[in-house]
């Protein structure tokens, strides 16, 4: 307890606490957004395949990202294609703040 009000009342203490509260707030918001991104229409089996959006081109980092989950498959304008995705994972791709969108990856594309 002495801790706590030691820490509550230095100046770097209240900072370090308001930094905590910030990450928290960031994560919480993520977890509770990522479920809207992800578009309804995926297949009713374990592996999928999606078509990621996001507000830009994506760069080498991302499609290292993506194959994290999945085999990406190519790159169009602001999409990425990768296939077989465990359809678990939707949701964790899509708590990455610059996904704007995961919709299934429509036959032939």
């Amino acid at each position: 307890m002495r801790l706590v009000r030691a820490t509550l009342e230095s100046r770097r203490g209240r900072i370090l606490l308001g930094l905590l509260v910030a990450w928290l707030l960031w994560q919480g918001w993520l977890v509770l957004h990522a479920p809207s991104k992800v578009a309804g229409g995926f297949p009713d089996r374990q592996r999928v395949n999606a078509l990621i959006t996001l507000p830009f081109v994506p760069e080498r980092f991302h499609i290292l990202i993506f194959q994290r989950f999945g085999r990406v498959s190519g790159t169009d304008g602001n999409s990425v294609e990768v296939r077989n995705i465990d359809k678990n994972q939707l949701n964790a791709i899509a708590r990455y703040y610059w996904v704007r969108r995961i919709e299934p990856l429509q036959l032939g594309g």
